[in-house]
């Protein structure tokens, strides 16, 4: 095979993954014209068409879906013998990619992660917020955090916090314009702040539990955001009903900015996790961001 043709074939991989030669040539580091050069470059030496462009989408032709099928584990193979053999000097070190929400990065993984990286220079943490339930290996992701309950059963799962619940929220001018809901039904009839869940398009969906009875309200109000801080932020200015996990409100409770609404139906999550494959070859330096996370728990 053509030297040049390794290269090329990276940048087809990395294309036809992203779907997008913006993204792909962003990843690269390289102009989308370049990018497109090459691809074109590696079609006319094999004299078949890898990849189908329309104006809005790029898609691996048949031809394109076998060689990513059949070349892309070898590359990855090749990464992960690199990655070994980097693992065998002195000082451990690598770029750690995480997936996560904002409040778990904010309260869990930076307060941990930036007492224990100062020592280890060589080591890099890419924190990626998002509420969607991404696909940490086609994401090519290392680890990933969520509730406990959101942890795919094939994952290895290490716990890195307590059991939480989740509270309502709203503002003393808010209920000073609308009546405090008695039952949960009653939430029906109020503007609340609903967070937009990307990986399944749609809102999520209130999950009460009083007892043993449990229910999903599906809420509606004037503001949607996809970070629990922003809707936070939003009920302490009186934009409506917020639903939040209980350690973030308690400070803005005990100061009078908000106050609690149909206490006896918060409910209680698995605490938050890290996942990652089990097949998936462990590093030093991942074995020492996870450390570092289950430790401070």
């Amino acid at each position: 095979m053509l030297r040049e043709n390794v290269t090329d074939l990276l940048a087809f991989i990395t294309v036809a993954r992203e779907g997008s030669f913006t993204r792909a040539a962003a990843r690269l580091g390289v102009s989308q014209s370049a990018l497109s050069h090459t691809l074109r470059g590696l079609e006319a030496r094999m004299g078949v068409r890898l990849l189908s462009r329309t104006t809005r989408s790029v898609a691996p032709t048949a031809a394109g879906e076998r060689l990513l099928r059949t070349v892309a584990p070898r590359f990855e193979e090749i990464e992960s013998e690199l990655a070994a053999v980097v693992e065998m000097r002195d000082k451990p070190a690598g770029t750690i990619r995480i997936t996560t929400t904002d409040y778990a990065a904010d309260t869990v993984l930076w307060p941990r992660l930036s007492k224990v990286l100062p020592d280890y220079p060589d080591i890099k943490v890419e924190l990626v917020v998002d509420y969607g339930l991404s696909d940490i290996v086609a994401d090519r992701y290392d680890i990933g955090v969520r509730w406990g309950d959101q942890v795919a059963k094939d994952m290895i799962a290490v716990r890195i916090g307590p059991d939480a619940r989740l509270a309502i929220v709203g503002s003393p001018s808010y209920f000073a314009q609308h009546p405090s809901p008695r039952q949960p039904k009653d939430l029906l009839h109020h503007n609340c702040i609903t967070l937009r869940l990307p990986t399944r398009g749609g809102l999520y969906a209130w999950e009460l539990k009083k007892g043993k009875r449990e229910m999903q309200v599906r809420v509606d109000g004037q503001f949607t955001f996809n970070g629990a801080y922003q809707m936070l932020n939003a009920a302490i200015d009186g934009a409506g009903l917020a639903f939040v996990p209980e350690d973030l409100a308690q400070p803005h409770v005990d100061a009078g900015r908000l106050q609690y609404v149909l206490e006896d139906w918060f409910p209680t999550f698995p605490g938050l996790h890290i996942f990652y494959p089990g097949r998936r070859e462990y590093s030093r330096a991942l074995a020492i961001v996870v450390d570092a996370l289950r430790n401070g728990a």
